[in-house]
């Protein structure tokens, strides 16, 4: 893959503090899990002090780009002379991007894999409808301070056709 995106959730924080001053900050995390939109007011009073403050939470996105090559990989067809053919697929990569993944201390090189099945319906001996599910992992396999792993699924459907 000449180009590799990953993505994570980012939890941006807007913070408009009341009393005792009136200021605004911002900010910006990668969650443990999924971000979730919320909003809410807070006080507390310390020695006297009364501190109020209201909050805006929202999600995005952030985009690290990278590279990677699969230079083991295997495709078992069964019923390889028919024109619906299933099929195994799986690979084995590498993967380095422009920052660590998913976490500053995770790294940028890490290893991936994928495993899938799928059919191939052949409508000519040129055309063919594809039709695939794959897991598909990312992991420093223990080569940076953390290595929390990227698991998710992936269906791909293709249309080819030829001469």
């Amino acid at each position: 893959m000449p180009v590799a995106l990953e993505s994570d959730p980012v939890m941006n924080e807007v913070t408009n503090y009341t009393s005792p001053i009136v200021l605004t900050t911002y900010g910006s995390t990668v969650p443990n899990l999924a971000c979730k939109p919320k909003s809410g007011s807070y006080s507390t009073t310390s020695n006297g002090v009364t501190t109020s403050f209201t909050y805006t939470d929202t999600c995005s996105r952030s985009w690290t780009v990278g590279e990677a090559m699969s230079p083991v990989g295997f495709q078992w067809n069964f019923l390889p002379r028919n024109k619906a053919q299933p099929f195994f697929i799986g690979h084995g990569s590498y993967m380095y991007t422009t920052k660590p993944i998913p976490l500053v201390q995770a790294g940028s090189f890490n290893f991936t894999f994928d495993l899938g099945a799928g059919v191939e319906l052949y409508r000519s001996r040129t055309q063919s409808i594809r039709a695939e599910y794959r897991f598909h992992h990312i992991s420093n396999h223990g080569t940076a301070i953390d290595n929390p792993g990227i698991d998710n699924g992936v269906v791909q459907v293709t249309h080819s056709f030829g001469h």
